[in-house]
């Protein structure tokens, strides 16, 4: 144990140093995750989400584009790839995107480990029969799949939440058919995540429940108002919490329930302070990309670097303005407020020192464990 010890702390000052190096200069390490959204098309018309009303002239990239894009020398220590929205499942040729993504794993990407879609779960039969066919691609490419269903509550209050009559019945149907697909194979992985608001607030306890009897793991997270990922800024006065419905949400992340979550620990002193304090390195190892081609270093912070379907992606995020970006991070106004919950596991095993820290104060057996549940392995393999 002590030499595991050893050369996981070994392995996280190093990357402490090297991130501190890249921040003072800008410059940017390799990409290791990136999200591509594929599509802002939308079945749903959801409360806090203005995705749906992107217009339909706005085009979303073909998918030789997005191979083409994929195909960039920068993204080679690609670890984990992020296919979202819209609905991806909207897309008739989605198949075609991971069957080449399966055959860039075998030339390109040879360090893809993983492959998330998310999904709200509304068109049950496409689901499974797509799943089905992208996992026939992903086994003997040695790819995990992860699917994300969007799950605001275990009833109506979902429907309500997604502005769709019948959601929770359709969602829970399709969630049902995948996890008797997951019987049968092992690399595929499922899981929900809930965009907490004042509506579903008490329905956190339930969705918990709900999770662990299936064997899913959950991401659930605040209501995130932004002119970037969202274009949701007018929203900002519908969905303020309460000092009532904070205190429910701390206590829920405080719980047994949310022990292995780094998440959870850091939301419940933002609901407490006001501010959030976490380790962040969107546009060093991190990229996300619009339907449309744009590239941003953050999804919420509405600065593009330009279109990759012109502009070479190596040429975006080694230009002066992506560097000028890089040493702002953690310094914006929307940094001190930030619940997205996925960019802190890319983070934390490249920013270093943050875990660092959490090994010395937990000790090595539970530090393991956190690791585990965090599934970050792949990010110091």
């Amino acid at each position: 144990m002590s030499g595991e010890l050893i050369r996981l702390a070994a392995r996280l000052v190093w990357n402490g140093v090297r991130f501190q190096v890249l921040k003072r200069t800008g410059r940017p390490g390799k990409p290791q995750s990136i999200s591509l959204e594929v599509t802002h098309d939308c079945l749903a018309r959801c409360i806090m989400c203005n995705i749906w009303k992107i217009p339909p002239e706005v085009p979303n990239l073909s998918v030789e584009k997005w191979i083409r894009l994929l195909h960039s020398p920068v993204l080679s220590e690609l670890v984990e790839l992020d296919i979202t929205g819209g609905e991806p499942f909207l897309r008739k040729d989605l198949p075609d995107l991971f069957r080449g993504i399966a055959d860039l794993k075998r030339t390109q990407l040879r360090g893809l480990k993983s492959v998330a879609v998310t999904t709200n779960g509304l068109l049950t039969t496409r689901v499974l029969k797509y799943i089905e066919a992208i996992l026939l691609e992903f086994g003997p490419a040695a790819l995990d799949l992860v699917v994300v269903f969007a799950v605001d509550a275990t009833g109506p209050i979902h429907d309500a939440v997604r502005n769709v009559s019948g959601a929770w019945d359709k969602v829970s149907a399709t969630l049902e058919g995948l996890l008797e697909i997951r019987k049968t194979n092992p690399n595929l992985i499922i899981g929900l995540k809930t965009t907490v608001l004042p509506i579903n607030v008490r329905e956190l306890e339930n969705i918990a429940a709900y999770a662990r009897q299936r064997g899913l793991f959950t991401i659930i997270s605040p209501c995130i108002i932004t002119e970037g990922r969202y274009g949701n800024p007018e929203k900002s006065g519908d969905f303020q919490f309460s000092p009532k419905e904070k205190d429910r949400m701390i206590r829920f992340f405080q719980g047994a329930g949310c022990r292995w979550s780094f998440h959870a620990n850091r939301l419940a002193a933002y609901l407490k302070t006001g501010v959030m304090r976490k380790p962040c390195t969107s546009g060093f190892n991190y990229l996300f990309v619009r339907s449309s081609g744009e590239v941003f270093l953050c999804p919420l912070i509405n600065q593009t670097l330009g279109n990759s379907t012109r502009i070479p992606l190596d040429v975006l995020i080694h230009s002066p303005g992506a560097a000028r970006f890089r040493r702002r991070v953690g310094d914006y106004p929307q940094c001190r407020g930030c619940t997205e919950p996925g960019l802190e596991r890319v983070s934390l095993p490249y920013e270093g020192f943050a875990y660092l820290a959490l090994l010395i104060r937990m000790g090595l057996r539970n530090f393991m464990e956190l690791h585990r549940h965090l599934g970050l392995e792949k990010y110091l393999s």
